[in-house]
């Protein structure tokens, strides 16, 4: 498995000490390596291997290698493959849910505990988010390539996803002017990089369909 350092997060980390956030924003990548654990014990318990382990500034992301099998035309086994991305994808957040219970259960110290049910409610929210490739937009997509197919379903998604991020970025800058919060900003951000790298991807890989469209038709 590949291990990788998004150096961005170098930035975030000076960004919240100067303002004094830096507490919250531990607090929270703690979190979020937890809830990426979750991911990883859900892949390997459905026979999924991890391809690549990368710290991002708003966690950890782990992504799994298909296996040559799994490459299957039949579409009950293609269905079968996207049940389990998105088995996956619900581990993460149910990973902070059970850990919200237990915490709301267990602990004596009320502010203690108040800034771990808030730090796993605030990650609960951004993953299931329905921008791919969070855990929502994942969650979305198969659901998607199960009813419409794979190609339709990354048209639909990419439309999902951009219409989120316009109405998040014109929500967040109420609140930003409201509040004056940096992490509201950062988070916007965030989206905005997922989305956009996301998109290129996403191009990229329709000119290879395109083109392999093409090269079929003149056969």
């Amino acid at each position: 498995m590949r291990f990788k350092i998004d150096l961005k997060i170098f930035i975030f980390v000076i960004l919240f000490f100067l303002t004094s956030q830096i507490q919250t924003y531990a607090t929270m990548m703690i979190f979020a390596i937890i809830h990426e654990f979750g991911h990883l014990i859900a892949g390997l318990i459905l026979g999924m291997k991890p391809e690549k382990m990368e710290i991002v500034p708003y966690g950890v992301s782990i992504s799994f290698k298909l296996m040559l099998q799994d490459y299957n035309k039949k579409i009950h086994n293609g269905n079968l493959l996207e049940i389990k991305k998105i088995i996956v994808a619900l581990a993460g957040p149910l990973t902070n849910l059970i850990i919200i219970l237990i915490e709301y259960n267990i602990n004596q110290n009320i502010f203690s505990s108040l800034i771990i049910i808030y730090a796993n409610i605030l990650l609960i929210i951004f993953n299931l988010l329905p921008i791919y490739p969070l855990d929502g937009g994942r969650i979305l997509e198969g659901i998607l390539h199960i009813i419409f197919g794979k190609r339709k379903a990354e048209k639909y998604i990419n439309y999902i996803s951009f219409t989120s991020v316009i109405i998040i970025t014109l929500i967040s800058s109420i609140l930003i002017y409201s509040f004056k919060n940096i992490s509201i900003f950062l988070i916007v951000l965030v989206l905005w990089g997922i989305f956009i790298k996301q998109d290129i991807i996403d191009r990229k890989r329709n000119k290879i369909y395109n083109l392999v469209e093409k090269t079929i038709e003149n056969n």
